[in-house]
Order: C-alpha cells, then structure tokens, then sequence
C-alpha cells in the first residue's frame, strides 16, 4: 500500500481524486480502489515541548533559570489533534511505500517529515520515501505532479533548515521574551514584552519611521524653470526646462541637491529672463521594458494593498482559499517570480480559461500571443514552488466575495502580461543653456503598447508609470537657438517621510537590505528574501497587532507607546534587522547544503547567552509608566435584524469552511510562561 501524507484536508482529498475510484472514507484517511491511501496533517500536528517539559522549575519565570537550552530536544502532540496522529501512526505501520505530500516549502517539509521522525518510521521506509511537490489542486495537474515525484531524501536540507529556524526561534524568543517580562516588572510594566527574532527588528522599523518623523522640520527649497520658445517668433512656451545648479551653488544646497537659498534662485530667474538659449546635447534612445514578473505572495500583498487597501493576511488568506476552495490560483506561499519551462506548454490553456472566465481584462486590448516567452520562464529560478498563476479552470466571478475576485483579476492580469510584446518609447533627454547655466528637459512618448494595454485605468497607470516624465518634447537639433521667455521660481517644501502601510512595511521586510547599515552585510543580504518568509511576514505584521505593539491610522501604521518602550529598553543588536537576516541567509545556506545545522546553532547559543546576560543586568526604563496595550478591536456592526438575518447563513458556511483549517492553531505567547510555546502552522510566525 501506498500511503499519501498532505499537509491538510483539502490537500489530501485533491490528491485522493485522482486515484483509482470508487474511494472509501474513513476516519483521517481516504482509500483508494487500489488499496493505496490518503491521509494527511491538519498544520503542525507535534509542538515544542514547553520548558517545564524540561524541567518543573521552570514553570515559574525567574531570571536565574535562564538562559533556558533544553539537551534533548522533545515534541510532543498537539491536544486537539492527537486523534489525526494516531490515524498516521496505524497507516505507516501498514504502509510499503511512502509519498511525502506536504507544501512545497521548507515549512512544508519539515510538517511531515517530522511527524515521520517522532512516530519512528524504519530507516528502510524513510530511505525510499518520495516527494509529492503540489503547486495547483486541479485534477489535471495533480496527475502531472504524480507522474514527476522525486526522493524526499533531496529535501533534507529544506528540513534541517526549517527545524533550525523553529529551535532558533523557541531559544530567542522565549528566554528573551521572559528576561525582559521580568525585568519590565520591576519597572511597573505589567504586560507580556514578547520579543522574537523577526517580530522586533519589523516593530523597531516602525518606531524608528515614526521617531524620525516626529523630529522631522520642513525646510522650504526652491527650482528654477525655464520657459522656452523658438527664437524666431514671439510664441508661446513650447517647453519648459529645470536648473541644473553647478559645483559652485553647493554651499547654498542641502545633501540632496535641493537649493535652500531663495535669493539665489530669483537671481537665476532674473538672469535666464527674455535670454537666448541654445541646446547643448539632444540624446534619444528607444527603449523597451519587460512585462512584470508573475507574483509571488509579498508582490501580490503590496499591489493588492496600494490598489485595494488589503492587509497582508487578508491578500494570504483570499489568495489560500482561490488556491484550496476554488482552485483557481496556484500555491499562494510561493517566495518565486518565476516559472518552469515545463508549464510553458499549458500556457493555451491558461489563456483560455482567463480569456473565458475574465473578459473585463483583455477589453481594449489585443488577444494575449501563447508563443511569445517572457524573461519568467527559468528553471534556474524555480525549485519546489513556482510563481502564483491563474489555473486552467475557469472563473465564474459572480461566485467569488469581492476580496476574491479582486486578487484574482490581479494574479491574472500579471500573468496574462506574460504574453505580450514589451513597452517601447522613445526617451529624450536634453540640455539647454542660458546665460551660462544648464537647464535640462525630458520627455517619453510612447511607441508601442505591449503588455501595458493591460494597465490601462488611471488607477494602472499611476502605479506603472510613477517615474515618467510628462509632456512631450518638440523636434530639437544641436546647436539649435531658442529664447527663454521668462525664468519662474517654484517654490517647495521637504518631506517627512511616511508612515509605513501593509505594503510599505511588506516591501521593506522584503528588501531589508536597503535598512542595514553595514556593507558587507548589505551585500549578503540582496541575495536573500529579507525578513522572515513568504508564508509569515503577514502573520508577524497581524501579530504586533494583537500584542497591542502597533496600531492602525486608516491605512498608515504606527507603534503604540508599549511599542515604543519596548524597542527603547533592548540592545540594539535585538532591535536591528542585521541579526535576523542573517539569520535568514544561514538558513538559506542549509537549504542549499552549504552550511550543517550545528555551524548555524553554536554561534546561536552564544549569542543568546550574552542578550539574556545582558538583559538581567539593565533595567528597561523606556517602559516606566507605561501601560499594556491592550489589542485593539474592529467596532462591532450594528446593523438591522434583517440585514443579520440575510446574511447569516453565509456567515454560518464561512465557519463551517474555516473551521478545520483552525484545527491547528493555538495561542501564542500572551500571558505567563504560555510565550514560549511554539504554535501550529497557521500561527508558526507568532515565534518570530
């Protein structure tokens, strides 16, 4: 007998679909006509043992206990989920062979494997286990992904790597988690200071946007144009061009180049007025861009956000239930932009099924081309998991919640973008002098459509086109004199800069580098996927939420007082992305087999000892008089009992829908020694 091991229900029955009928139900698995089996894991079905497992004495939280490393490392089986365990335990000890059907993602791979590990599987059994790697529930695929299975024996790394990242995680976050609770006691600070790996250094983002925008003093600056015409005639403007200030203005400019002095600036304008003019240089270039990649989960966050105003875990959760319910999109937790040459064949298909089901998307525009091969297509690029697509089933959009048919149309639109031609125009560059000054212009204009037909609301083209020039050039020659009708002085004003959103702050977990101050670091980290994964940096954001950390200002996030406090009373080091995304990087590196799991954790341990040494000899005085945040609640909605009554059946299916995919989630962290327990796969990222 086969046996089949997802990671959820919904998983394993679309796996089940596909085999030999009729099938049998049982209770946790589903029999094929072949005797095979289906059977699977609702998240994480084992958790870290709490340290009292370890040691009654540290039930209580004392400073003298830590830091807290357990010599042993022990699981132990989630309450609500023993059942399902049990069920796994009966089929493996029945089971010849064995497919590992988890998420194709490290976190996926560690869910099984170490449910393997703890029911204690035969090295026999585990040697020629395979790899079920499952990007789209459609039954078409399902079968292709049977037919391509691999040893799971390859993945061994993905999986050392994800336990490191949870042992890591537990250590960090739960001896400095109770170091700084305790020490927060002693200065009258009765809540929880939960501090975790990921979670702070996001938190202390924040603070430090709104510290430096408190302090922030608005300098006014100042540009001068040039408003110029043919020099043949007295007509009007053609065109306008901005001041150039040379070497010797610096001392009136600020570090960006802006002019502070006002008086030089009306000087300029003064100069340049009823003046000749003649262009230095005139420099057109065709150019062209790509179509966008397809998304992975944190591109599709940020869009969905700037266009829709969705947090992280809204895009995540509407994109799981398009992937699972509807199976309409791909595996959503995909970290990759890219996709296998192998896929480019169904791309007719695809097509066909956007072209039928969302019309709204090619109106005005030409049919998509099914041959043409975007820069997505890489295998070099994609390993478990690729891009988020639209699949080959169609869309009825009338059956989809707003939410859904919105980052729907989204996945697809990027895809559809795949095939068309690029983005040609022309982009003039040129310069101008006056009275001895440069003056410089510019322009684009458009030669050919391309994948931009796609984006042609205000809305599309505000985001695509953010840094072009508008207006457009006349035909110019070197050498060329024109008159400089009148100089103007625009007046501004410096910017602070913005409070972080969804979007703002995902992009930044993302692109963490460009926060760290140290080079060789910097360098490392360009090369890496920044702060935390795909599949958490939504639940951390959602996470300093619930621990009354952050708060919302309609869509603007700021730290709360307690937030504040909390990134005041830390070292630096703890505050800091440096440290974590490093750690990202080595735990990528065990991913790729170029770091083993006790090079990652020795230097761990040594680094903890000294926070938690640290910790118990300062007290966090940035937290005197300050009160815990308590979480913040949406407000109750109060509508007519028939508007209740209309909607209370989809709300009693939407419960029914989520129930079991909540199965596995526990709360973490908030009160007493409960902060250190590690969580299921739903809230996993709360230990970050």
């Amino acid at each position: 007998m086969i046996l089949y091991i997802a990671e959820k229900p919904s998983l394993g029955r679309a796996i089940a679909d596909v085999l030999p009928k009729p099938l049998k139900k049982h209770d946790g698995y589903l029999e094929a006509a072949n005797g095979d089996c289906v059977s699977w894991c609702v998240g994480h079905l084992l958790e870290q043992a709490e340290p009292d497992a370890y040691d009654a004495a540290y039930k209580s939280w004392k400073l003298e206990h830590l830091p807290i490393v357990p010599e042993q490392w022990q699981l132990k089986p989630k309450a609500n989920t023993r059942s399902q365990l049990s069920v796994l335990k009966k089929l493996l000890g029945q089971a010849q062979q064995l497919v590992h059907a988890g998420d194709p993602d490290r976190e996926g791979q560690l869910l099984v494997d170490e449910v393997l590990s703890y029911l204690k599987v035969s090295s026999a059994k585990l040697a020629n286990a395979q790899r079920l790697l499952i990007n789209d529930l459609n039954p078409s695929a399902v079968k292709k992904a049977l037919s391509q299975l691999r040893s799971n024996r390859e993945f061994i790394p993905l999986s050392t790597s994800a336990l490191a990242r949870s042992r890591a995680d537990w250590l960090y976050g739960m001896n400095m988690t109770r170091a700084f609770t305790l020490q927060g006691r002693k200065v009258g600070y009765q809540g929880v200071l939960s501090v975790g790996r990921v979670q702070t250094p996001v938190l202390g983002l924040v603070v430090r946007r709104d510290e430096e925008i408190a302090a922030f003093q608005a300098k006014p600056f100042y540009e001068v144009l040039a408003h110029l015409a043919d020099n043949a005639s007295d007509a009007e403007t053609l065109f306008s061009a901005k001041w150039q200030p040379s070497e010797a203005c610096q001392q009136w400019q600020d570090d960006e180049g802006r002019v502070l002095a006002k008086g030089l600036a009306e000087n300029v304008a003064r100069r340049i007025s009823n003046q000749p003019a003649k262009v230095l240089s005139v420099d057109e270039q065709q150019k062209r861009q790509a179509a966008p990649l397809p998304y992975n989960l944190s591109a599709l966050q940020i869009d969905c956000n700037k266009r829709f105003g969705m947090s992280a875990k809204e895009v995540l959760d509407t994109a799981q239930s398009l992937y699972e319910r509807h199976k309409l999109l791909t595996y959503p937790r995909s970290d990759s932009r890219h996709l296998p040459l192998a896929q480019f064949s169904d791309a007719p298909k695809v097509l066909a099924a956007i072209s039928q089901g969302a019309v709204e998307l090619l109106a005005g525009a030409e049919a998509p081309n099914p041959s043409l091969k975007s820069k997505a297509w890489d295998d070099s690029k994609v390993d478990a998991h690729h891009a988020i697509i639209p699949t080959e089933k169609v869309a009825n959009l009338a059956v989809l919640s707003n939410r859904e048919r919105q980052v729907y149309l989204q996945a697809a639109r990027q895809y559809l973008a795949q095939f068309y031609p690029s983005y040609l125009y022309w982009d003039t560059r040129v310069t101008i002098d006056i009275a001895g000054g440069h003056f410089k212009a510019s322009s684009k204009r458009e030669q050919q459509a391309g994948w931009k037909q796609l984006f042609r609301t205000k809305e599309q083209d505000n985001e695509q086109d953010d840094d072009e020039a508008c207006g457009l050039l006349p035909k110019l020659t070197v050498g060329q004199l024109l008159r400089c009708l009148r100089g103007e002085v625009v007046e501004k004003t410096t910017q602070p800069p913005k409070h972080f959103t969804d979007a703002t702050l995902l992009a930044a977990m993302t692109g963490i580098s460009r926060y760290v101050t140290d080079k060789e670091i910097r360098k490392i980290l360009k090369d890496t996927d920044g702060l935390g994964t795909e599949a958490t940096r939504a639940g951390i954001i959602e996470l300093l939420f619930k621990r009354g950390f952050l708060q919302r200002q309609g869509k603007a996030i700021l730290a709360t007082d307690a937030g504040k406090g909390l990134i005041h009373s830390l070292p630096l080091s703890a505050t800091l992305p440096d440290m974590t995304a490093q750690w990202e990087s080595r735990l990528d590196a065990i991913c790729q087999k170029e770091l083993n799991y006790q090079a990652f954790m020795q230097p761990l341990l040594q680094s903890i000892t000294q926070l938690v040494s640290e910790a118990c000899q300062q007290l966090p005085t940035a937290l005197a008089g300050v009160k815990a945040q308590k979480p913040a609640f949406r407000k109750k909605s109060y509508r007519s009992k028939a508007g209740m009554a209309s909607k209370a059946g989809a709300a009693k299916a939407r419960t029914a829908r989520t129930s079991a995919t909540k199965t596995g989630s526990t709360k973490t962290g908030t009160t007493k020694a409960s902060t250190s327990k590690t969580t299921g796969r739903k809230s996993r990222a709360q230990s970050n």
